[in-house]
Parts: structure tokens; sequence; C-alpha cells
């Protein structure tokens, strides 16, 4: 009988190859955060992206999905360490719709790599 070889193992998929809802696995690169005021209500978020490009003007651009960002928020926290623009990190939650963008809340996260200071 065959075995199960590979079932343990999530397919890790990069944020444009996400479903639009339900659980997933992705990897991504940090791109931006966001602090909340102390006046408000404490949540932290990053928006992630595939890949991090410094011209707009990639070619291939026509062949993007709409939805090529993910935000993630964890919500009653002001900050969640290691999360900073330019960090590598794979991210499981599940995925829901926020504002027009898909979103992971309170994702469990491993940072893979940071972006080293030039």
């Amino acid at each position: 009988m065959p075995g199960k070889a590979g079932s343990s193992q999530p397919v890790h998929r990069g944020v444009r190859d996400l479903p639009a809802r339900g659980r997933a696995t992705c990897t991504g690169y940090i791109e931006s955060v966001t602090h909340q005021p102390p006046s408000e209500q404490p949540f932290f978020s990053a928006l992630v992206v595939d890949a991090l490009e410094h011209s707009s003007m990639a070619s291939g651009t026509a062949a993007k999905k709409p939805y090529d960002r993910l935000r993630i928020i964890w919500l009653g926290r002001s900050r969640v360490p290691g999360i900073e623009a330019g960090v590598e990190l794979r991210l499981e939650g599940m995925v829901t719709q926020q504002d027009g963008l898909p979103a992971m809340f309170n994702p469990r996260y491993e940072i893979l790599s940071r972006q080293e200071n030039r």
C-alpha cells in the first residue's frame, strides 16, 4: 500500500496563492507595519507581500492578482517581537477578507530571515 508521503507537510504558498477564505499557510515578506496610537484599542498590523520590490514597474505586472498583499493583525497587542519591515516569515491561520484585502487575525508565525541593513 502506498504510504502517506508528504501528507504531514503543509503546502507552502505565496500571498497571491492564498484562498479567499479558509485555513492556509504562506510565506512572504513584511512590507510595512502599522502602530496604533495609545488612545486607540490596541492591535498591531502588518502588510505581507510575496517579494520586496522597490520598482513597481516590474515586468509582468498585468498578470498580478488584484490582491497581492495580505494584512496580518494581532488583536490586543501594541507590538509583536521580531515583526518589522523586511522580515521574511511563514504564516499559518484563517484567511478572511477585511476592507477588500485578505487578512489573518492572530496568525501563528515563524521568522525565516531578516533583511540586513546596508
